[in-house]
């Protein structure tokens, strides 16, 4: 009997993928837990790759006339209580402050002391807060629309967590915005939805379903909740990315009016909209593999990584200049419209381990440069996405490096679409729909089910069967989307008329 191949992570994707979504994390060096309960250290691989997103996003942002500012972490407790839903919605995750001081105790511990007179909120989320200060900023309909993005972290408290993907405390950008007409709101609605599924494809290399959920799954106070969907290796949908349509709901709350140009006074239509770092979860679980992280190297802290090989003194003085002259001649190259990002690995470790640990970490390109190189005037290239190692002459190797990234980036979103094809049902049937998301054997962490097309009535009745088999509707597509061009159709749970396909899956 052959032996199963070695891999750098166990257990396997196939073996255990929650584990595997653990150790391609450890091994990364992305995160780690930390001592408070529910929340993560971001590490500086890690937070670089936030960092890389946060660059392109606030370019799309402010490209479509948005601007930063910030906003309080403390919120109210009364600016939550005025939107019924929404505190609802967010009562059991809020942590909040009741005191502003500590003393010693009689046994020396500190204690609390000095009860506030409003317990404050420790941000959930900021449309309260935000929604007070729109109030304050609109007067008149030439005061719209107001168009604000914030970065900031959120507080959530989780009783389940795990890194990136659901902590207490998470990173993420948050955008608020008030109109004179619901067209106004509605379009940029479409528009930010349109704007993250740009984002998750050309950056991500992660395709995404852009579509509306269903009531029950509305963001809290909400007239209409749209998502971007993505199809991870397990086969569940993670939520991307979220904009909300809130109607006049949060503007009559907090009172957000104005004149409009009849001399009317009317209240604002407002939306919200947000990504977080659980990006940086779906980019492990879209691309990694059982050796670690796989990164589109449009999102990749390094480009290339240059790992010098010598075995005496007089060798590295010759090796690490060659590599530096690499290492200068592609940092002059342009990639995506940056210079190409380069680092020179010369730690004091065997070679073997620091090629290990950079494809652990998910590096597009390994550049080995030993003796034998350095007098050929070529490079070793091993390529992250492919596994392949070839030598190549320094001067084409340089001159075709932008042109082998954009391969790099193509190729990882067309295995992920392929991916998603191949695990793509039309199902017609509700046998068919129970089997495709029953596991053959539930005592394991089989891979099964995928994403399954399907005609569907928004009915309470069908929610019971969804919630036995851990399924959820994830979103109903919009033109364009797979399964959007099915048309009208029979729900195969009631038999009701349905005007076209929802997207079924099992969620994170």
């Amino acid at each position: 009997m052959a032996k199963a191949p070695k891999t750098a992570i166990t257990p396997t994707r196939a073996d255990d993928y929650p584990e595997w979504y653990q150790q391609v994390v450890r091994a990364a060096d992305l995160a780690e837990v930390s001592p408070v309960r529910g929340c993560m250290v971001i590490k500086p691989w890690g937070y670089a790759i936030w960092e890389n997103m946060q660059r392109v996003l606030d370019r799309m942002f402010k490209d479509t006339g948005h601007q930063n500012a910030y906003f309080p972490l403390f919120i109210p407790l009364s600016f939550l209580e005025k939107e019924a839903q929404h505190v609802e919605g967010f009562a059991k995750e809020c942590a909040v402050v009741t005191h502003h001081r500590l003393e010693a105790g009689p046994d020396g511990k500190l204690i609390p002391t000095g009860k506030l007179e409003e317990p404050l909120v420790v941000r959930p989320t900021s449309e309260t807060i935000i929604g007070a200060m729109f109030a304050k900023w609109v007067q008149s309909y030439r005061d719209l629309p107001i168009l604000i993005n914030q970065w900031a972290n959120v507080v959530r408290w989780e009783l389940r967590t795990r890194l990136f993907l659901r902590t207490t405390e998470f990173l993420w950008q948050e955008g608020h915005t008030a109109h004179a007409t619901d067209a106004e709101a509605v379009e940029e609605t479409m528009k930010i939805l349109d704007l993250y599924g740009t984002f998750a494809e050309q950056y991500m290399a992660m395709p995404v379903i852009r579509g509306e959920k269903t009531a029950g799954e509305r963001f809290p106070g909400a007239v209409n909740t749209y998502s971007i969907e993505a199809m991870m290796q397990d086969r569940k949908a993670l939520q991307a990315g979220t904009s909300h349509f809130l109607g006049q709901n949060f503007s009559r709350a907090q009172e957000i009016k104005f004149l409009n140009q009849e001399g009317k006074e009317t209240f604002a239509w407002t939306t919200s909209w947000g990504v977080s770092t659980r990006l940086v979860g779906a980019l492990v679980m879209t691309h990694g593999d059982d050796d670690g992280l796989v990164i589109p190297p449009r999102l990749a802290p390094q480009h290339a990584v240059i790992l010098p090989i010598f075995r005496n003194d007089e060798e590295r003085v010759r090796v690490l200049e060659f590599c530096d002259r690499v290492r200068r001649e592609l940092t002059a190259q342009q990639f995506d419209g940056q210079p190409v990002r380069v680092a020179i690995d010369n730690r004091d470790l065997r070679g073997g381990e620091k090629a290990w640990q950079n494809i652990k970490k998910g590096v597009p390109l390994r550049l080995e440069i030993g003796p034998r190189d350095v007098e050929g005037d070529a490079i070793m290239v091993g390529r992250r996405d492919t596994q392949e190692r070839h030598a190549t002459p320094r001067a084409a190797f340089v001159a075709g490096i932008a042109a082998q990234l954009q391969q790099i980036q193509d190729n990882l979103l067309q295995r992920a679409l392929d991916y998603r094809q191949q695990n793509t049902r039309v199902i017609d049937d509700r046998e068919e729909f129970i089997r495709f998301f029953t596991p053959q054997n539930a005592e394991s962490q089989e891979i099964h089910g995928g994403f399954a097309l399907c005609h569907y009535a928004d009915d309470p009745a069908v929610q019971k069967l969804l919630a036995e088999l851990k399924v959820t509707i994830r979103c109903l597509p919009q033109a364009g989307q797979p399964g959007s061009d099915a048309g009208p159709g029979r729900c195969i749970f009631t038999g009701q008329p349905s005007p076209g396909r929802a997207v079924f899956a099992k969620a994170y």
